[in-house]
C-alpha cells in the first residue's frame, strides 16, 4: 500500500482508493481469521429466508459468546465458520452455492418435519437437523458438536 501511494504521489496521479480499500478489507479479514483462531472464537453464518428470525437466531448466539452473523442468502464461507441454514433457502441456491454448503457441512434448523425436508437435508450433508422453535443451548450444542467433528 505504501508503495503505491508514493508512486501515485510521484506521478501526480489519483489514489488508487478503490484498490487500497480492497487491501484492507483483506488485510482485516486475515487479522481476523488469525484472532479468531488464536482466541478459539466460533463463526456462526445464520441463513434464514425470515430476515427477523434470522437476526433473532444470530443475536441468541452472540449471548453465548459466538461470533455471529445473519443473512438471507448464501455468501463466501470464511474459514472454519459454521452455517445454520434454514432449508427454505435451499431452492434459491445455485450449483456452486449448494456445493459449498455440502462441504460446510451445515446444521439444518427448520419448521419441516417431513421425509422431504429430510431428504434434502441430508442431499446437504446435514450435521444436525433441528426443528423450529429451537432453544439457543440446544442450537449452541449442535454448534459445538459440529466443531467437534472439524472441518474439511
Amino acid at each position: 500500500m505504501r508503495a503505491e501511494l508514493e508512486v501515485a504521489e510521484g506521478d501526480g496521479g489519483a489514489l488508487p482508493v478503490d484498490r487500497l480499500l480492497s487491501d484492507m478489507r483483506e488485510a482485516l479479514e486475515a487479522l481476523g481469521n488469525v484472532e479468531s483462531t488464536a482466541l478459539g472464537v466460533v463463526r456462526v453464518l445464520v441463513v434464514d429466508d425470515d430476515e427477523r428470525l434470522g437476526e433473532l437466531t444470530a443475536r441468541g448466539l452472540r449471548r453465548l459468546g459466538y461470533d455471529a452473523e445473519s443473512s438471507l442468502a448464501m455468501r463466501t464461507l470464511r474459514p472454519r465458520e459454521v452455517v445454520v441454514f434454514d432449508l427454505s433457502v435451499a431452492p434459491s441456491l445455485d450449483e456452486p452455492s449448494r456445493a459449498a454448503l455440502r462441504l460446510s457441512r451445515p446444521i439444518v434448523l427448520t419448521g419441516a418435519s417431513d421425509p422431504t425436508s429430510r431428504a434434502v437435508a441430508e442431499d446437504l450433508d446435514a450435521s444436525d437437523y433441528l426443528i423450529k422453535p429451537v432453544d439457543n443451548e440446544v442450537l449452541a450444542a449442535a454448534i459445538k458438536r459440529r466443531k467437534a467433528e472439524g472441518q474439511p
